[in-house]
């Protein structure tokens, strides 16, 4: 593997995050609800994957699903949520919050961050909903986070690889810049090549059958219709192979971005 490239995985249970650390896994992105993109956990699962795993944990910062604007009542709800967090034992906190017009809301994500130290802070892809990502970048880089998630304003990592490759240039190590959305075994190597960054985040979550033995197909306890008896987990495995693929990747930065 290469030793430059650190590996996220983005997991929503105790059993997901204990496969991600096994397969290799140096850091974790804890998340509830993943359905709407992941939302703040609760303090019971944060304090069991504490418990259960010794990767760096990252603690999802986001008081609901939809868009990265928030109300008053929703901002405290972030601080309180970051004090919970910190006495839990996380590593660091994923959080973001853009303006209405989309540009990131600087004064609130500084308070956010300065709440947060000495853990260190993500700006989550609340970067890639706004109207423009070279201002974003710059905006995020003053409000002090420590890294930033992208995919480069496309729907996957795979889609913005030259956007993905310019914003490395432009932070020119002022903040770590993580590529993420749709990254696997198969096009990891390549992502991580073309673009030059030393961190990748990762979902690799996986079907797996509920093991009720009773079933009642015709009530649907949540939006998404038909997944009462359906759960989604990381495997060990498909971790184990995605470290063999970034293994691939060359272990200096390309010359297209220095």
């Amino acid at each position: 593997m290469n030793d430059q490239t650190l590996i996220e995985v983005c997991v929503d249970s105790v059993a997901s995050a204990v496969a991600a650390e096994r397969g290799g896994a140096r850091r974790l992105e804890l998340c509830g609800n993943l359905l709407e993109g992941g939302v703040t956990p609760s303090a019971g699962l944060i304090e069991l994957v504490r418990a259960r795993t010794s990767a760096g944990l990252q603690v999802m910062i986001r008081p609901r699903g939809g868009d990265f604007c928030y109300t008053a009542e929703e901002f405290e709800t972030m601080r309180c949520d970051i004090v919970a967090a910190k006495k839990l034992g996380a590593d660091g906190v994923v959080l973001g919050i853009l303006d209405v017009h989309g540009h990131v809301d600087v004064a609130r994500t500084r308070q956010l961050i300065e709440l947060a130290r000495p853990l260190n802070v993500t700006f989550h892809r609340a970067f890639d909903m706004s109207v423009d990502l070279f201002r974003a970048l710059e905006d995020i880089c003053a409000t002090g986070a420590d890294r930033l998630l992208t995919s480069g304003g496309e729907p996957t990592a795979a889609q913005a690889v030259p956007a993905i490759a310019r914003l490395v240039k432009a932070a020119s190590g002022r903040i770590a810049i993580m590529a993420g959305g749709g990254i696997d075994e198969r096009n990891a190597a390549s992502i991580i090549e073309q673009t030059g960054v030393k961190e990748i985040h990762v979902g690799l979550r996986s079907a797996v059958a509920s093991p009720m033995l009773h079933r009642n197909p015709q009530i649907s306890m949540g939006a998404a219709a038909g997944r009462e008896y359906q759960r989604f987990q990381v495997l060990e495995q498909n971790v184990l192979d995605l470290h063999r693929a970034v293994a691939l990747a060359r272990t200096t930065i390309p010359n297209n971005v220095d």
